[in-house]
């Protein structure tokens, strides 16, 4: 069944469209705050996100680029914020679609059809990628040996990692040359709450050099951003 993850600070908005969307039998998730969406989407990785952005922690342009930074979901802003610049904005940020409030409810369920609508490769993010002398399948989560043709059949060539690694090389590895910071990375692998509690970054990317690296002293694929976060560089 498609999962719909509602974003909104007011309960009664959060209500309607529940019922709405659970008549149309979608199985529906909400969260009154931004640390709330994220959290539930890192628990229910839903299938669209209809978010607004008045949020009482976050503002929805950051919801946004975090869920950016993990997933192509499509995401529909459902604002009261009409002006054309923060269309503008949404959308530049990694938003698919902007409804403002008030709207119909018909409006909003045409807009989910439409973008459910979208086929599986409309999202080119690369699923694959080489690091050092492996090859990372995020889809298959498989990561195995291919320099000098090396063979890749499952045995001494296969490397496995933790879940925990797993989720930080899915954050990364999409966005080669993209910098995440270190708090999207400890929001997605420790949840909200954690996102000054570097030093977890520091082993488990430490585990992940040992692992993937030529030269784990010397990384030249998982780097850090001193004070920032992570990047990948093929």
């Amino acid at each position: 069944m498609t999962r719909i993850l509602v974003v909104d600070d007011e309960p009664q908005m959060l209500r309607a469209l529940r019922i709405n969307l659970q008549a149309r039998k979608y199985t529906v998730a909400t969260a009154l705050t931004g640390t709330a969406a994220l959290d539930e989407f890192a628990r229910r990785l839903p299938d669209a996100v209809l978010l607004d952005l008045g949020l009482p922690d976050l503002d929805g342009f950051e919801v946004i680029q975090a869920l950016r930074l993990r997933s192509r979901v499509p995401i529909i802003v459902v604002s009261g914020r009409s002006g054309a610049a923060e269309k503008v904005a949404a959308l530049d940020a990694g938003a698919d679609d902007y409804v403002t409030k008030p709207f119909s409810m018909s409006e909003i369920l045409a807009r989910v059809r439409a973008l459910l609508r979208r086929p599986a490769g409309a999202d080119t993010s690369p699923r694959r990628a080489v690091v050092g002398e492996y090859t990372v399948d995020l889809d298959e989560c498989t990561v195995r040996r291919t320099a000098d043709g090396a063979s890749t059949a499952v045995g001494a060539e296969t490397v496995r990692l933790t879940p925990t690694e797993w989720k930080i090389l899915s954050l990364l590895l999409p966005y080669p040359g993209r910098l995440v910071s270190a708090g999207h990375l400890l929001a997605a692998v420790r949840g909200p709450g954690h996102e000054r509690n570097t030093n977890y970054l520091r082993v488990y990317f430490t585990g992940l050099r040992r692992k993937l690296e030529p030269d784990p002293a010397h990384p030249r694929h998982l780097i850090t951003e001193p004070g920032m976060g992570y990047r990948y560089e093929p």
